[in-house]
């Protein structure tokens, strides 16, 4: 038997002011989507935005369903826009941002796990990591250098 030690490692924001004016704007674009999420039932809304190579920005918002399956988070509506309108164009950078209408979001939200493995996919497929900046709708974001920094021992179809 051999026991390894994963590690990670992430930039803490303490507000948003600190952060590079770049990661600032594409923030901000992820907040703005957030507020045009249709969330009628889990009254929690989540934006994204995605910085392309080309320095054009994506977003997305979660899209929500009676049927809670066939709702979709922000980040794939994000990735899948960016993929879709923009075939191989790498992706630099994705900021997430979610908020409430019953209390206030003031901790980092990083996303889900079918969102960090959709993500990942984008990553590898590009050979160049993706950064992923999250925040609530209020106090510190996190920033790290790589989507698999969030996803260790991720699935990839090198397993197929």
């Amino acid at each position: 038997m051999k026991k390894i030690d994963i590690a990670t490692s992430a930039l803490i924001f303490d507000e948003l002011s600190q952060m590079p004016e770049s990661d600032q704007t594409l923030m901000n674009a992820a907040i703005e989507a957030r507020a045009k999420a249709y969330a009628p039932y889990s009254n929690f809304q989540v934006g994204a935005a995605i910085l392309l190579e080309t320095g054009e920005i994506v977003s997305g918002n979660n899209q929500e369903n009676a049927a809670y399956p066939s709702g979709m988070c922000a980040e794939r509506v994000a990735i899948w826009k960016a993929g879709s309108t923009y075939p191989n164009m790498v992706v630099k950078k994705i900021a997430i941002s979610a908020a409430s209408n019953t209390s206030t979001v003031d901790k980092p939200v990083g996303p889900c796990g079918a969102c960090r493995q959709t993500l990942s996919e984008y990553e590898i497929n590009q050979k160049q990591p993706i950064e992923v900046l999250f925040m609530g709708e209020v106090g510190k974001i996190v920033k790290t250098e790589s989507l698999l920094s969030l996803l260790p021992f991720s699935f990839d179809s090198s397993y197929l």
